[in-house]
């Protein structure tokens, strides 16, 4: 007997519509809900991630991020609050609640993650540690640093990182240490250190803050760490925790499926395309487990676009930044970004 298995999924999706209970969304989740808007956590005045422009307002890789959370969870990508947060005091504002999502560019490894009882839902972008120099130093490798003082900002896995890479090479230096990516950055232009370490990206979104020409600065090529940044939760909702992971990982998928910010409408009408094509019945029994609204993934998308969208326009090709996308590229072109399949 041949079996219809596409009638039978939809028999099983009603009989699990009509059996499973209201899931009761998580702490965070529902305290979301009930304000009615999502408390991002970010760093103040990083070009391309965070930053306010002339007339006041948020944008950036992270903001566009944070907007594609509201517009999943609360239907309107408007809903945020963007709470400037140091280093230092990212994580206590994630466990005390003051935020809800915390998107400062964060590596996610395994000691926040145990000890600080903090979640990453997901890798939104791939980095690792650099050195910016004076162009005229004529500082050609890490090794010209030997002895050198060097800039870093306190609380991050930078400072960790270079005096592990320092001492394994046998090298010296001497640290000045700062609270925040921009007094870091001030110390640095003013000639107070020879060398400024951060995250690279973070480095080419700094170098546009340069009192005179940016070029007058240069990004070594050689890098000391992986750095995998990802938005930060508090590890005691994990319903909260898959929600930010989904809209992370859907738009991957949309970028992947070829679903954009101008075309979702068309694709949705078309409904062959596999991150839009579910019934209603698969919506609403997906959407009741996340406990938010159907139609989140569309709200997402035409929220800010998908993750080739907002890296392009933010930090890529059509940004002063002009980032190669390298390792934020997709799976099958040559990166490392890869969502598990929606269904």
């Amino acid at each position: 007997m041949k079996i219809d298995w596409t009638v039978c999924g939809a028999a099983l999706l009603v009989l699990t519509l009509t059996v499973l209970p209201r899931v009761e969304a998580g702490e965070v989740l529902h305290g979301v809900k009930a304000r009615g808007q999502v408390r991002c956590g970010v760093s103040e005045g990083v070009p391309g991630f965070s930053e306010r422009d002339a007339g006041g307002h948020w944008r950036g890789f992270n903001v566009d991020f944070c907007r594609a959370v509201a517009a999943a969870v609360l239907e309107d990508p408007d809903k945020i609050e963007l709470v400037p947060v140091l280093a230092p005091a990212r994580f206590p504002a994630l466990q005390t609640r003051r935020i809800d999502l915390l998107l400062n560019n964060t590596t996610w490894n395994l000691t926040r993650e145990a000890v600080l009882r903090v979640r990453f839902p997901g890798i939104l972008f791939y980095d690792g540690q650099g050195f910016m120099v004076p162009a005229a130093a004529q500082i050609a490798t890490l090794a010209d640093l030997n002895g050198a003082t060097l800039c870093v900002k306190t609380g991050t896995t930078n400072q960790r990182n270079l005096e592990t890479y320092f001492e394994a090479q046998g090298w010296s230096m001497k640290l000045l240490v700062s609270e925040s990516d921009s007094e870091a950055a001030q110390a640095f232009f003013a000639g107070r250190c020879r060398a400024y370490t951060a995250d690279a990206a973070l480095l080419t979104a700094l170098r546009l803050q340069a009192p005179e020409d940016p070029h007058a600065f240069v990004i070594l090529p050689e890098r000391i760490s992986k750095e995998p940044l990802s938005p930060a939760v508090w590890g005691g909702d994990p319903e909260w925790a898959t929600v930010i992971r989904w809209v992370l990982n859907v738009l991957i998928l949309a970028e992947e499926n070829g679903v954009t910010r101008d075309n979702v409408d068309a694709v949705i009408a078309e409904n062959k395309n596999p991150l839009v094509r579910q019934t209603a019945d698969e919506h609403e029994v997906i959407a009741r487990a996340l406990g938010i609204a159907p139609h989140w993934v569309t709200r997402a998308v035409k929220a800010v676009g998908n993750y080739g969208e907002i890296y392009e326009r933010n930090v890529g090709r059509d940004s002063p930044l002009k980032i190669e996308r390298g390792l934020n590229r997709l799976w099958n072109q040559g990166g490392l970004h890869y969502a598990p399949p929606i269904d």
